[in-house]
């Protein structure tokens, strides 16, 4: 129960959630400052803002930092060097290579689409796009046609992995955070996530690709030529790779099929997220890594030397915990939650639109998860909503916190650069691709939630 000291009218929590939160969007977008600290900034003005005493304050924040990084840490540590193993294996550029060898030259950009799908779950987005792009860039030249027609495509398998599928750290951040199975999130995001990676990715491709013709980037003097007998294994890499999905699922599964019951609680722990990803990568080190004539000291530096990018992004997500619980400790959640039910907005695309909101103001993709998350988690009306509801709303936040992809945005100069097109071309191309691969999705996620 809150303390009387701080549970005030409607209207001073509302004007303390709206200076907290331009506050916020003024100290990253003119301030320059990092993530990080202005969201600890804007929840203490939050607090002091709605009266919450000072010991409170400080125990709240306590609270979403700890609680939150409980359910990520160890997830994206694993995730990190799960993907930096398949990148230095040659495991990335196999699903690539053979995909498009089995989909043939017609069908090419689909093949990059479903192979930036797949990397995307278990690697960065901007390492799995170096790491395939050449791919991209070498049949375009071959074919003549503009690099578009196949960078889309990879693009948006990439944007679709690493946004709605576990167990990649932004689905799994606001997850945790809304409380919802991630075997079910799995499931919803797969679903989701391919329609619009058709959508976006293919189709749109071939449509920008006619319209605008891309040359090869003036610096591109020869595409590199994959030597696939030094290559693992497809079977072996696409294996490892659906090692955590499937032990998950199967954790999932074992709630409901009354055949499994003996040895649920076995599945249940192997099918523990970080159980699941740390077998997948034990697997991988020795698969991918061992194999492949890497010695044990080598492994250690390439997995050690992975975890330098997490910090940040634990840190990020640790501000969007504390966000929540600033939120729902001080009564704003649930002032929030009863205008909100009080519209006839229905609750997954209120998730779309704050973390829409968020992405396009602050330009981080992370941020956006992690204050969409948070809001909707302080809100009273959603914790009566079923799991498939739940992760519906998961994949609506994720779509909203893809589109509108700009200036504020690092992907958006990456992909620029990496195409070497100008700012008004990547604005008709990689902007308008982000927004198809996340109004697709909440499309997608508003159809589920009617029917759970």
């Amino acid at each position: 129960m809150m303390s009387e000291a701080f549970v005030t009218s409607p209207e001073r929590l509302i004007i303390s959630a709206l200076i907290g939160m331009m506050v916020l969007l003024f100290l990253i977008i003119k301030g320059k400052l990092q993530p990080v600290i202005a969201i600890i900034i804007s929840a203490v003005i939050i607090g002091v803002g709605v009266g919450m005493p000072y010991d409170m304050i400080v125990a709240t924040i306590e609270k979403g930092m700890g609680s939150t990084l409980q359910g990520i840490a160890l997830l994206v540590g694993l995730g990190s060097m799960f993907g930096a193993i398949l990148e230095i294996s040659g495991g990335a550029q196999r699903i690539a290579l053979t995909l498009v060898n089995k989909f043939g030259e017609n069908k090419a950009a689909w093949a990059l689409g479903v192979a930036g799908l797949v990397i995307g779950m278990p690697v960065f987005f901007d390492a799995g796009l170096i790491i395939l792009i050449p791919l991209a860039f070498g049949l375009a030249k071959k074919t003549k046609k503009s690099t578009l027609t196949y960078a889309i495509p990879l693009l948006a398998g990439l944007a679709v992995g690493h946004a709605y599928i576990p167990p990649t750290p932004g689905p799994v951040l606001v997850a945790t955070m809304l409380g919802v199975d991630l075997g079910l999130v799995i499931t919803v995001g797969i679903v989701v996530g391919t329609v619009s990676m058709i959508v976006a990715g293919p189709l749109f491709g071939k449509y920008i690709g006619n319209k605008i013709h891309v040359p090869l980037p003036k610096n591109l003097e020869e595409t590199p030529d994959y030597d696939e007998s030094k290559l693992p294994k497809f079977s072996v890499v696409i294996s490892i790779i659906l090692i955590p999905l499937f032990l998950i699922l199967l954790n999932t599964a074992s709630g409901v099929l009354s055949g499994l019951a003996a040895v649920r609680p076995f599945l249940k722990f192997i099918g523990t997220p970080f159980i699941a990803l740390t077998i997948s990568t034990l697997v991988a080190m020795y698969l991918l890594g061992t194999k492949n004539g890497y010695n044990r000291e080598e492994l250690e530096k390439i997995m050690t030397k992975s975890l330098g990018p997490t910090g940040m992004i634990l840190l990020v997500t640790a501000g969007g915990g504390v966000l929540r619980y600033m939120l729902q400790d001080s009564g704003l959640g649930e002032v929030i939650g009863n205008v909100v039910s009080g519209s006839s907005l229905p609750l997954v695309l209120v998730a779309f639109l704050i973390a829409g909101l968020v992405r396009i103001s602050v330009g981080s993709a992370t941020v956006a998860m992690t204050m969409g998350a948070g809001i909707m988690a302080a809100m009273p009306e959603v914790a009566g909503l079923s799991q498939l509801h739940l992760a519906a709303m998961v994949c609506a936040i994720a779509g909203g916190a893809t589109i509108m992809s700009h200036v504020n945005d690092s992907g958006f100069w990456l992909v620029k650069s990496l195409l070497d097109i100008d700012e008004k071309t990547t604005l008709k191309t990689w902007t308008v691709m982000e927004t198809l691969v996340g109004v697709v999705g909440c499309i997608g996620a508003l159809i589920i939630s009617i029917f759970a």
